[in-house]
Formats: structure tokens, C-alpha cells, sequence
């Protein structure tokens, strides 16, 4: 199935949130809210410029805060989008922890799920996504998002208390019926993730995760293991940034301010931060570029990096996030350990040039990255 290409913006309905989660990065508060005279006009704005590459339409994204608390005005602006722009393919999407639904939210999501897709953040088992997530497990209806969007998955958060259960998290999340796992992301933060006791924890995950994944190929990998090493060995690397920010992907907070994506938010950054951000030409993509990483790490076209998370580590979109190398490294080396468990079982699995590459990679990673473990006893 050819996937969609839809425009992507996102609307943040409410600085308020009902959980404190441990890992949270953001400030929030009671009062910030949008207004629907504020939602009408950033809605008026979206589907007046919608790029032309977006051929399949808008998805609309939501969040907080926790964007279910303002539901009633989600629901007006699904009602408002549809009846105005009814000619405009569209999907409303809202990232959410799951412990407000009511019956009465649950049968408008019911009755809307083909055009309104809701995700559920779930760290793992009932301990772990406790610890995590202010003890809100039993809060969730998991049966509803499983009936409701059975391919949808889950987002997980990584905190450094949820990594050495990271394995066990991953199959429970599986063992409750869910297809996929959308996202396995290390925390943002002052996590000093590349610490020897992170490392240490995360070994012994990832080598279950292996058999895991090799004993359950129905089982999509999750994002962590999803990697296409093969894009490492490219002929010629593209000097492009690596996500949409301030060009694909517009946020709109709640005073109907524009800013480059969702992480870029007073949530997040100062005034003074937000300023030198919306200074930058997001056009060019060189503002974007660490020619440090692009010129010396062979991981660079599958090292993933957030634009908005660098500006909080280092000041600047231009120089990444360096204190995750050593992790990305570990776990490229299990990747590449995965795939060449599953080209030996099924070599047919991949054409001839993409098995070619897949091959070299392997090696490759091995080669550059193994000595840096051999210490640890992988």
C-alpha cells in the first residue's frame, strides 16, 4: 500500500496536564488554553496552505499538555474542519495518556476512529509506566485503544529507571494485543545517557530484544531496532536536515502563534530561546547540518536526531546532541547483529543490492564500533 503524503501540522490545545511524568521536559500550567475563536483562524490558515506536495490532504495532530482535557474544543474544531473544508481529505490525530476518557469521549472516538486516530503513551508494564508516568496505569482502558486502533501501537518513553526492564516492557506492550510500538525514545533532558551504568543496563536488553525479534518475526520491529543500516553505505550522503521543522510541520500554540514544530514551544524555551529560534532561515538546510557527524560517522544517515532537542542541549540546531553517541553506537551493533541473524535464517528476504548493502553495513559497523564494547563483555 503506497503510504500518504499529507501536510502535518500540529495544535496545541492546552498547556495543562493531569500526570507529572518523571522524564517531562516541559513547564506547564492550569491557565493556558486555546480559545475556538484562536482554533478557527489556525485552522482557516492550515487548509488555505496546504503544501502541494501534500497530495493526500491534512493530519492534524493534537496535544498538551494532555489534549484530551480540552476535548470539547477538539471536538468543535473536528465539526468546524469537516463541515468547512469537507472537500479536503483529513485526519485528526491526538497523542494522549489515556486516564481522562469517559464513556461519552470514548463513544464520540468510537463513532469518529476511521477519521479521528487517538495514540496512547504506555511505558511498559504496570511498575515501570508507574514509576514513570504517576502511577496512572490503572487508569487506562487498554481494551479501547485495542478495539478502536489496532494497528496504532504505542509510544514508549525511556527513563533511566525503565532501561534495565526495557526488554520486559517491550514484550508486555506486545503481550496486550498491541501491533507495533511506534517509538522506544531515551528520555530528553539532563539524562547523561551515555554513562558506563546506562550502558551496562542496556547490554543485556538488547540481547534478549535479539531473540525476541528473531523467535517473533510477525512482531514489527520497534524504532530502536527498525533501523535501514543498508542507507549507511549511500555512495553519497545528502546534506539535508533530518525532520520538517520550520518547514513541513508548522506548530501552533494556544494564542495561534506559528512556530517551527512541537517541540519548539513556550512550554519548552525561554522567550529569548524562542526568539534566536524563529530568527533561523529553516530553508537552509546547512543550519541544520553537523559536519563533524556528516563528515566522520559512518551511523550518520540512520543516527536519529531531534532539531528542537539539540537547541535544548547545545544553544544551536547546527551542532546534535553528542551525549547519546555512545548509546547509538551500542545499539547500531545490535541492529546489525539482528540483521545478520535474519539474512543467515533467509537470505531471500531482501533484492541483491539492498542485501549487498545490509552485508557491508553489518561489517562495517562491526568493524568501527565493536572494540569501543569489548570492555562490557558483548
Amino acid at each position: 500500500m503506497k503510504k500518504k503524503v499529507r501536510f502535518l501540522p500540529t495544535i496545541c490545545v492546552t498547556h495543562n496536564c493531569n500526570l507529572n511524568c518523571i522524564y517531562c521536559y516541559q513547564k506547564h500550567d492550569k491557565k493556558s488554553k486555546m480559545t475556538f475563536d484562536t482554533a478557527q483562524r489556525c485552522l482557516d490558515y492550515i487548509f488555505n496552505n496546504i503544501p502541494a506536495y501534500a497530495v493526500d490532504g491534512v493530519e492534524l495532530g493534537f496535544i498538551g499538555g494532555e489534549p484530551l482535557l480540552e476535548f470539547g474544543l477538539i471536538k468543535d474544531m473536528y465539526e468546524y474542519s469537516h463541515k468547512k473544508y469537507s472537500n479536503i481529505e483529513q485526519l485528526f490525530y491526538a497523542t494522549t495518556n489515556g486516564t481522562i476518557l469517559t464513556d461519552d469521549m470514548k463513544n464520540w472516538f468510537t463513532a469518529h476512529r476511521d477519521s479521528f486516530v487517538l495514540g496512547l503513551s504506555l511505558d511498559g508494564t504496570k511498575d515501570c509506566h508507574n514509576i514513570n508516568r504517576s502511577n496512572s496505569f490503572d487508569k487506562i482502558d487498554m481494551q479501547f485503544f485495542l478495539e478502536n486502533w489496532p494497528n496504532q501501537g504505542v509510544k514508549m518513553t525511556l527513563s533511566n529507571y525503565s532501561l534495565p526492564c526495557l526488554a520486559k516492557n517491550i514484550k508486555f506492550i506486545y503481550s496486550l494485543g498491541f501491533k507495533s510500538i511506534r517509538g522506544v525514545n531515551l528520555a530528553e533532558g539532563d539524562f547523561g545517557w551515555d554513562d558506563d551504568k546506562y550502558i551496562q543496563m542496556l547490554i543485556p536488553q538488547l540481547s534478549e530484544l535479539v531473540d525476541f525479534y528473531l523467535e517473533n518475526e510477525d512482531f514489527p520491529l520497534d524504532q530502536m531496532f527498525d533501523k535501514r543500516i543498508e542507507y549507511c553505505e549511500a555512495k553519497e550522503r545528502q546534506k539535508k536536515k533530518w525532520c520538517g521543522i520550520g518547514t513541513g510541520c508548522p506548530f501552533f500554540d494556544v494564542d495561534g502563534i506559528r512556530y517551527p514544530c512541537s517541540f519548539v514551544t513556550p512550554m519548552t524555551f525561554s522567550q529569548e530561546d524562542l526568539a534566536n529560534i524563529l530568527s533561523t532561515d529553516f530553508e537552509k538546510d546547512e543550519h541544520f547540518i553537523d559536519n563533524d557527524c556528516f563528515e566522520n560517522c559512518y551511523l550518520y544517515p540512520i543516527c536519529p536526531t531531534c532539531s528542537g532537542a539539540n537547541y535544548l542541549k547545545n544553544k544551536t540546531f547546527k551542532h546534535r546532541d553528542k551525549s547519546r553517541c555512545k548509546i547509538q553506537k551500542l545499539v547500531a551493533i545490535f541492529v546489525a547483529d539482528l540483521q545478520a541473524k535474519k539474512i543467515a535464517n533467509n537470505p531471500k528476504l531482501y533484492n541483491e543490492k539492498t542485501l549487498y548493502h545490509k552485508i557491508e553495513a553489518i561489517k562495517k559497523i562491526h568493524d568501527n564500533y565493536f572494540n569501543d564494547f569489548k570492555d562490557y563483555g558483548i
